[in-house]
């Protein structure tokens, strides 16, 4: 059974990947993550916080809109509270560059177009196989038009590619008025794999203390649906690699992944819930489907659900609306 497939420009030995988590700050669990069988690892995210925590350009973007009040500030953890620094970071992956043997992926999370992505050129000399850049902003400024958020993003991404040569994976949220056409502008600026989708953690209000505070929860395969959509809708349209995240918990999710035109699928809670050993569970569950089902590897099934072969997508997607609707039973 062949489960090889192909992302940043590299032939891995199947399409499960180790999304950027907690888990890739020990090596212990870097190399437990290979033996399980993962093909490659993101590495947790260096965050331009931790590079420019004071520089004016970042003051500027974390404020915007919030009326410069200087007690905003108060939001963002100290210094002390990061997990690792800048430095600790790089030597982080030149570490877990020699503990393994499958591909290191650096993660770099940031807002403004700032000296920051000067670390993208550090982390490429660290040892890092590629980059995956996630870019977190969410524009809650009314006066904020979507054009200066798109530039914001485009213009980042150039930045990340003419700082190095390794390749250079974009983590994107679904937030944008006309996803495909942002998809082809990232494509088209020198981005080599898109991955959908990062997922924005909502704050909890404390009713006893009376604060705002930042709340985890795991996805559940629900998630999945979103990036499943989007993946079969520009499979075959652009020339990035597509990395499908969220929601992936088990071997039929997947599947569907790969179906839809993946190249690879990103695992982060379900291994947080599951352990780390999951990855072998799902890997053979994988291979007992294709032999089952006669597919012979993983390049065999991709894209084949796709909605390439569709001549109108827009039409088919309401149609698709339509027809979920319609067939919805009620039990009174």
């Amino acid at each position: 059974m062949d489960l090889t497939t192909r992302y940043l420009g590299r032939k891995l030995k199947n399409p499960l990947v180790a999304s950027a988590s907690p888990l890739s700050r020990h090596l212990d669990n870097i190399r437990r993550l290979e033996d399980a069988g993962a093909a490659a690892v993101v590495l947790f995210s260096l965050f331009e916080e931790e590079i420019l925590h004071e520089t004016r350009e970042l003051d500027h973007y974390l404020t915007y809109g919030s009326e410069s009040y200087a007690e905003a500030l108060n939001y963002l953890p100290a210094p002390s509270e990061f997990y690792l620094g800048p430095d600790e970071y790089l030597e982080h992956i030149r570490q877990a560059k020699a503990a393994v043997h499958i591909p290191i992926i650096g993660s770099l999370n940031g807002v403004s177009p700032g000296g920051w992505i000067n670390y993208a050129r550090k982390i490429e000399a660290a040892g890092a196989d590629a980059l995956e850049l996630n870019l977190y902003y969410i524009p809650t400024d009314p006066a904020l038009a979507s054009d200066d958020v798109e530039r914001l993003y485009l213009n980042t991404l150039k930045m990340v590619r003419q700082s190095v040569n390794m390749p250079v994976a974009l983590k994107l949220s679904p937030f944008f008025s006309a996803m495909a056409n942002m998809a082809k502008q990232f494509d088209e600026a020198g981005a080599n794999a898109l991955v959908l989708f990062n997922r924005f953690y909502q704050p909890d209000i404390d009713l006893e203390n009376l604060e705002v505070t930042p709340n985890v929860i795991l996805s559940t395969p629900q998630a999945m649906r979103l990036p499943l959509r989007w993946i079969a809708i520009l499979y075959g349209r652009i020339k990035a690699d597509l990395a499908a995240t969220s929601g992936i918990h088990t071997a039929p999710d997947v599947l569907k992944m790969l179906m839809a035109g993946a190249n690879v699928t990103m695992m982060a809670s379900a291994l947080l819930h599951h352990g780390i050993g999951h990855i072998r569970q799902v890997l053979r569950e994988m291979e007992i489907w294709m032999e089952k089902h006669e597919y012979e590897s993983v390049q065999q099934m991709q894209g084949s659900m796709s909605q390439k072969a569709v001549a109108e997508p827009a039409a088919f997607e309401r149609a698709n609306y339509i027809k979920a609707l319609h067939s919805f039973q009620t039990a009174f």
